[in-house]
């Protein structure tokens, strides 16, 4: 039903042409396929930083004044 054709495609790409001009597109193209590779390998990496909070929890009876 909202199928994206043929037609829709070349008019889209079109008005790309018009709006960047065709110097730009490969520049643009590589920019997001960079993006997407990035994208990609940073969410399937583990991450590097351990942020919890380590918990440090005393058992001193001086740390208690009553």
């Amino acid at each position: 039903m909202y199928g994206i054709g043929m037609q829709e495609l070349l008019v889209i790409l079109v008005i790309v042409v018009i709006i960047f001009g065709a110097k730009k597109l490969p520049e643009i193209g590589g920019g997001l396929g960079k993006a997407i590779r990035n994208f990609k390998r940073a969410s399937s990496e583990p991450d590097e930083i351990d942020i919890t909070p380590k918990s440090e929890k005393k058992n001193d009876d001086t740390s208690h004044s009553a």
